[in-house]
């Protein structure tokens, strides 16, 4: 058991280090030496913990997603009202993003950089995770289209995976109010749309202006 224990220990910091050179150098730029000296791990016993580069990117996709699905089901137990657990939702991802933020940039950066069964079973989580969102977003909206609630399920992730490139933790605002403004954000679109055809046509909802970038 401590043997176990030692050994997660140290795959642990291991893709902790891997992250970082990963989210600096992008993964092409990045090298198991890299990662070798960054640890004080030997390359033979990086081997033994890791397989490849590849497999290094999988391990980190894979903690990432699992890590998140795990949460996420823990804390929407006993919550059943659609915004309650859309909040649960957004608190949840923004507090796993905020806490990791170099596993979250390398998630996002080297999305499909994975080949063969790494990429399929990364695919497959991502799949079950944005699944548990657009249920929540589709209960929400049932009297919208199909496609409309897809397309803010995916707006609501923009909103969301991108933070890294300007959140500054301890300099911006807590995470818990960040998720609470995101949360409003979304919610004040989705619960109050106007007709996409407007925009199109160019015509704003009363007390708006058009600008004539939007002319015919």
């Amino acid at each position: 058991m401590q043997q176990r224990h030692r050994y997660d220990t140290k795959l642990a910091r291991i893709l902790c280090e891997a992250s970082t050179i990963f989210a600096e150098k992008g993964y092409d730029g990045a090298s198991v030496r890299d990662i070798s000296a960054a640890t004080g791990v030997s390359l033979s016993g990086l081997y033994y913990y890791v397989r490849s580069k590849e497999d290094l990117l999988f391990m980190i996709q894979k903690h990432c997603f699992d890590t998140l699905l795990e949460q996420l089901v823990k804390d929407l137990e006993g919550v059943d009202e659609p915004v309650d657990r859309l909040e649960v939702i957004v608190r949840n991802h923004l507090r796993f993003f905020v806490d990791n933020m170099s596993e979250m940039k390398v998630l996002s950066h080297e999305a499909e950089v994975l080949t063969g069964e790494y990429r399929t079973q990364i695919a497959l989580r991502k799949r079950e995770y944005v699944a548990a969102v657009q249920a929540c977003v589709d209960q929400l909206a049932l009297d919208q289209d199909p496609t409309d609630r897809r397309v803010a399920t995916f707006a609501l992730f923009g909103m969301m995976n991108w933070i890294y490139t300007w959140y500054r933790p301890g300099k911006d605002i807590p995470v818990d109010r960040l998720s609470a403004t995101v949360l409003q954000i979304f919610l004040g679109g989705v619960g109050t749309p106007h007709p996409v055809e407007s925009f199109a046509r160019g015509v704003i909802p009363e007390g708006g202006k058009t600008s004539r970038w939007m002319e015919p």
